[in-house]
């Protein structure tokens, strides 16, 4: 018995450690990006340091000096995420919940056509797509970044593995005896059902959307509509005198909500996953 609980402990000791070395992995680029965002470039060019430096009000002034609108950026990232957050989520769960719930002719065809669009890349689809919202006159919009989250693959996939955990026959059979519509019976059931996968959701959707460079850098041409992404990848246009001071003080502020984020909403992440990966 002895022997089992030291042979426990030592395996548990290096499975805490292990878990360190890969926290530390995982922390230090972050932490090493928002000091150098508080470091002047000569500081920077003369090597790495953990410990926060004094110039970081004089990079702001570097960001603001090259016309670098942060509070515009950000207030143009949050409203594309948070939108197509709202939307994605919404319209995801809804036809999620039909293909749990109702059972219907193509049913399988439909789920492993979508299995298939969650495997394509946006990239090879973007020619034809920029063409689309050009024609709808979308171009240069908002818009065009938030109505294609209607319809996301990988948010359908994830919203149908977890409602097949969590949906009850029974409370749908009650609700329509009770007179309830159909669209009445996924708000006012369904929706508070599934809120900690919706929670899960509405997170990865809305650090997708803040972290979308490459669709934003395609459809939006006027510089006050750029997204904080595209606002910093603006600075590297200067390659006689490049400031990587304020560089790294533009991304660790488009880094920064992100984190927060994570913080905040990391036990609705987890217990998202884990009740969706439960089945009866």
């Amino acid at each position: 018995m002895k022997n089992y609980r030291v042979s426990t402990n030592i395996q548990r000791f290096f499975i805490y450690l292990f878990l360190t070395i890969l926290l530390i992995i995982v922390i230090l680029p972050i932490w090493l990006l928002i000091v150098n965002g508080t470091r002047s470039t000569v500081e920077i060019q003369n090597g790495i340091s953990l410990i926060p430096s004094k110039y970081m009000v004089t990079n702001y002034k570097i960001l603001l000096s090259k016309g670098l609108d942060l509070p515009r950026g950000f207030f143009n990232s949050f409203y594309i995420s948070a939108m197509t957050t709202v939307v994605s989520v919404y319209f995801s769960l809804m036809t999620a919940y039909g293909l749990v719930v109702y059972k219907f002719r193509g049913r399988k065809l439909l789920y492993n056509g979508i299995l298939v669009l969650v495997m394509i890349p946006m990239q090879l689809s973007i020619i034809g797509f920029y063409q689309y919202m050009s024609k709808l006159g979308l171009a240069d919009s908002y818009w065009s970044l938030i109505l294609p989250s209607i319809a996301s693959a990988g948010a359908v996939f994830f919203g149908k593995q977890y409602l097949e955990s969590v949906v009850l026959q029974d409370l749908i059979d009650a609700g329509r005896i009770d007179g309830a519509s159909e669209l009445g019976i996924f708000h006012r059931i369904m929706l508070p059902i599934a809120a900690p996968g919706a929670f899960t959701m509405g997170i990865f959707a809305f650090v997708g959307a803040w972290n979308n460079f490459f669709n934003a850098f395609i459809l939006i041409t006027s510089r006050q509509k750029y997204t904080l992404p595209m606002l910093i990848q603006t600075l590297r246009g200067d390659v006689y005198r490049p400031e990587y001071g304020a560089i790294y003080l533009g991304l660790a502020a488009s880094v920064i909500p992100i984190i927060i984020i994570y913080f905040l909403f990391s036990r609705y992440i987890v217990n998202g996953i884990s009740m969706g990966a439960v089945k009866e």
